[in-house]
């Protein structure tokens, strides 16, 4: 993955890792709101290369999914 960082597995290593992050002189997701732009972005293009139809099926399997899951 992109911008994850693995935590230290030295205790002392993690020690000054979680104290570097709870006050701010670290920062625990660095890339998160590049993510989030980028998934915006693709989500925009894909709406813009498929038809009326292919979106509404894609909706109408999204929302029964959701259902789905939502009986279990």
């Amino acid at each position: 993955m992109t911008g994850s960082r693995k935590r230290p597995g030295d205790p002392n290593q993690l020690a000054k890792a979680i104290v570097a992050i709870a006050t701010g002189e670290q920062d625990d997701h660095p890339k998160v709101a590049e993510r989030a732009s980028s998934g915006a972005k693709g989500g925009s293009r894909r709406a813009a290369a498929i038809t009326v139809e292919q979106r509404a099926e894609a909706a109408r399997l999204a929302a029964q999914a959701r259902w789905r899951r939502k009986s279990d």
